[in-house]
């Protein structure tokens, strides 16, 4: 039985003023401005920046980049300096998106020869000649499967095309202002010519870390320097370090390789990298003829990066891609660097989620050029039969026999 009264209602707590309404329309928070050079990832949205080379972008687990806060070491065997060059991409594609590149070990010099910006006009007649060679050689097949397993295909395929162009004139226009308000994104990956030179900005963005003289280890002195230049930058400044020739007698001390000295520098800079993970990439290399990945310094070194890459030149290439590195881009240069001058190996990626096995164990191979380094899958040319005995079938008595098959009915 209820005591209250029918007429008077039960009373309730009066609402404060500062409490938020729930029907009321919430206001859209606030978005940060984009940074140039990053992007999210199209796995998992994690911020990427590019490495400065695209078919390594598109090796790295799925990611269309290097994951910020993530290292990739570069071994290579030999005496080419291919792992050099995908550097000095890096570090270009750093100075060009305006980030800041620390190298170690190496003197204002090295950052002279970073490779030179191609214009859109250049990249767009390179692209357009590779375009035209590609729709030569491609095989004419139904228009419904050409777009097949392409991103985005389905969106912009023939079917969508006429949906997707009566949204587009149905839309509302844009107001000027509206449009000049809104920041045109840059480019994430840009094109670089090896055989020029970049001009850098007047803030210039690269610094040199010197490798202290006479010092027991000098990995305590770049962590130093690692350390404060992250603490005083501001949260949207992404930085780039670049260790090149890791452990090399000509920049590091002897006893820089031992276990006690290279060992805590690495695992440092691995906690640099999960501490600031929206801000700093690592890069470095490593020679495999120094130092063999059967010695367990460089099995520790192989575990403590988060991903590892094994360049393998072929000798008999070797001089080839100097003289193609060097040349100015004729019908020479084409016809060499078509053909692989090494091997890849990818030993571990960096961020391997479900969705992205990466390409562990498959056979890769590289080519470098002016304009590009370009890593594609390995596969051996078709083995032609013996051409002196298809000569000698064209001048002698199997030519006749090859005449009369042209009558030959099926």
């Amino acid at each position: 039985m209820s005591f209250r009264k029918r007429s008077i209602g039960l009373s309730r707590t009066p609402a404060s003023s500062s409490a938020e309404d729930p029907s009321a329309p919430r206001p859209a928070p606030a978005q940060s401005p984009p940074i140039s050079g990053v992007r999210p990832s199209p796995l998992d949205g994690r911020p990427t920046t590019s490495t400065g080379t695209p078919t390594l972008d598109s090796l790295l687990g799925g990611h269309a980049g290097l994951a910020l806060g993530n290292s990739l070491l570069v071994e290579e065997s030999g005496t080419t300096d291919f792992a050099g060059a995908l550097l000095r991409y890096y570090a270009a594609e750093g100075a060009v998106q305006g980030h800041q590149v620390h190298v170690v070990g190496v003197g204002e010099q090295w950052g002279r020869e970073l490779p030179g910006l191609v214009g859109a006009a250049d990249a767009g007649e390179e692209e357009g000649k590779s375009g035209r060679k590609e729709r030569s050689e491609r095989m004419k097949i139904a228009w419904r499967y050409e777009r097949l397993g392409e991103f985005g295909s389905r969106s912009s395929g023939s079917r969508a095309s006429p949906a997707a162009a009566d949204r587009a004139s149905s839309a509302p226009s844009t107001p000027t202002g509206a449009r000049a308000s809104i920041s045109i994104p840059t480019s994430f990956c840009h094109t670089f010519d090896l055989a020029a030179r970049l001009t850098l900005p007047t803030p210039l963005p690269l610094h040199f870390i010197p490798i202290p003289s006479g010092a027991i280890s000098p990995f305590p002195t770049i962590l130093n320097y690692l350390r404060t230049t992250l603490s005083d930058s501001p949260p949207q400044i992404i930085h780039r370090l670049i260790l090149p020739s890791l452990l090399s007698p000509l920049l590091y001390p002897p006893s820089a390789s031992a276990p006690h000295a290279l060992l805590p520098f690495l695992h440092a800079l691995r906690s640099l990298l999960r501490q600031y993970p929206g801000q700093l990439t690592c890069m470095l290399t490593l020679p495999l003829d120094l130092y063999p990945r059967t010695s367990g310094v460089v099995r520790w070194v192989e575990g403590l990066c988060d991903g590892v890459l094994a360049l393998h030149p072929f000798p008999h290439l070797m001089d080839a891609s100097r003289d193609a590195t060097n040349t100015s881009g004729g019908k020479g240069e084409r016809g060499t660097n078509e053909e692989p001058q090494g091997l890849l190996h990818v030993h571990a990626l960096p961020v391997v989620s479900e969705r992205a096995g990466g390409a562990v164990g498959e056979d890769m191979a590289f080519s470098v050029s002016r304009r590009k380094f370009v890593i594609r899958p390995f596969s051996l040319p078709p083995v032609l039969g013996d051409e002196e005995a298809q000569m000698g079938l064209g001048n002698g008595e199997g030519g006749k026999e090859l005449g009369k098959k042209e009558g030959i009915e099926f």
